[in-house]
C-alpha cells in the first residue's frame, strides 16, 4: 500500500528487528545506571572473595596480640 503523499510502500520491520532496536534504545538511555550497577556488581564480588579467604577471616576473629579468639 502506497504511502499519502507518494513515495514507496510503507515497510515494517520485523518484530525480532523491533525487539532488538527497543533494546538497545534502553542501553543508550540507561547506559550510566547500568555501569553504575555493574561496577558495584563486580565490587561486591571481588570483596566476597577477599573476605572468604580463611587467613583474612581469621583477621576479624582474633584478638589482637593474642592466641585467643573473640567468644561468639
Amino acid at each position: 500500500m502506497p504511502r499519502p503523499g507518494g513515495g514507496g510502500p510503507v515497510r515494517r520491520e520485523s518484530l525480532l528487528t523491533r525487539a532488538v532496536g527497543a533494546v538497545f534504545a534502553f542501553v543508550r538511555l540507561a547506559e550510566f545506571e547500568i555501569l553504575f550497577f555493574l561496577f558495584f556488581f563486580i565490587a561486591f564480588l571481588i570483596f566476597k572473595d577477599l573476605t572468604s579467604r580463611p587467613e583474612y577471616n581469621e583477621i576479624l576473629v582474633k584478638k589482637p596480640g593474642s592466641n585467643d579468639y573473640w567468644p561468639y
